[in-house]
């Protein structure tokens, strides 16, 4: 399963709920506000830093690129637009809101 998160997590509880419903092995992808879980050093990084351990956690360089975000929490992976389509095309999505 791939599991897309595009609301802040300091504004909304979608990835909070995505990641206590999401099973071992599902991917999880942060795009548009949702990239900013993937910023180092936040009181929200603890959430990622836990999610690498059980997920594929990619954020979508040009929406980390749009806000600025370049202290990322190491194992998240960059992906392009090209790699969203991948994912899409491999995976069932739920898309939390």
């Amino acid at each position: 399963m791939l599991h897309t998160v595009n609301k802040s997590p300091f504004q909304n509880s979608a990835l909070e709920n995505c990641l206590r419903l999401a099973r071992e092995g599902d991917v999880i992808l942060l795009l548009e506000d949702g990239v900013y879980a993937s910023a180092a050093g936040t009181v929200k990084s603890s959430l990622i830093e836990q999610a690498v351990r059980r997920h594929a956690v990619y954020a979508i360089g040009a929406d980390l690129k749009a806000r600025g975000l370049d202290k990322l929490i190491k194992e998240v992976r960059i992906a392009s637009y090209g790699d969203f389509v991948d994912l899409v095309e491999k995976h069932p999505v739920h898309a939390w809101l």
